[in-house]
């Protein structure tokens, strides 16, 4: 029963909206279905990173050690702000913009989506709190906690697989440059307050 209890509430976890969500629906509506899905793979590997660093105890030495914590912490809201001013200082006007070719693209937006999710230590922070709750009283504890890190992970990857094929229509609508221009820096000011928001936030 607890297997199932964690999938339900794991996976109303994945749908709420949030930073990761802003990350693939905006490579989503501006790249393409292709790079939108490595930027989900991207997140689902950020989260198996540190589902395998809580299950190990590392989650639990970033909850205890606020400099482990800021570290962390300052250094995401640093990367999310970079990436919410390089769109509003230079919003792109035609898809192709800064793509060399959809390999580039569809690495980018991997690496992107890793970054995303791994420099937010308050994933770390959830994994610590939220696996225990639906662990067994006894038995192989870690494996147990890896099991339930890789189900969030490929509920992770199902979720954003089906954002961004939902999207995809989108991209006839992007190909009007002002419209992707808008779209830019609105994705840009949101990622600049999920950076401030982040450089505010406390460990607890």
């Amino acid at each position: 029963m607890s297997l199932i209890a964690f999938v339900a509430a794991a996976s109303l976890l994945t749908i709420t909206p949030g930073l990761d969500t802003a990350m693939v629906l905006r490579v989503a509506t501006s790249s393409g279905t292709r790079p939108a899905l490595m930027a989900g793979l991207g997140v689902a590997l950020g989260c198996l990173v540190w589902g395998i660093a809580a299950s190990l105890g590392l989650g639990a030495v970033l909850r205890a050690s606020e400099l482990a914590y800021n570290l962390i912490k300052w250094s995401g809201a640093a990367y999310l702000c970079w990436l919410g001013i390089n769109l509003l200082l230079h919003p792109r006007t035609n898809l192709t913009d800064g793509m060399t070719s959809s390999m580039a693209s569809a690495s980018k937006a991997l690496r992107q989506g890793f970054l995303t999710n791994i420099l937010n230590p308050k994933v770390g922070i959830f994994y610590v709190t939220f696996l225990p709750q639906f662990m067994p009283p006894s038995g192989h504890l870690v494996q147990y906690a890896l099991l339930l890190t890789s189900i969030h992970a490929m509920l992770t990857v199902l979720w954003f697989s089906i954002l961004a094929m939902a999207t995809a229509p989108l991209l006839r609508l992007l190909k009007r440059p002002r419209f992707l221009s808008v779209i830019d820096r609105l994705t840009g000011g949101l990622f600049i307050a999920f950076g401030l928001k982040i450089a505010l936030s406390k460990a607890r």
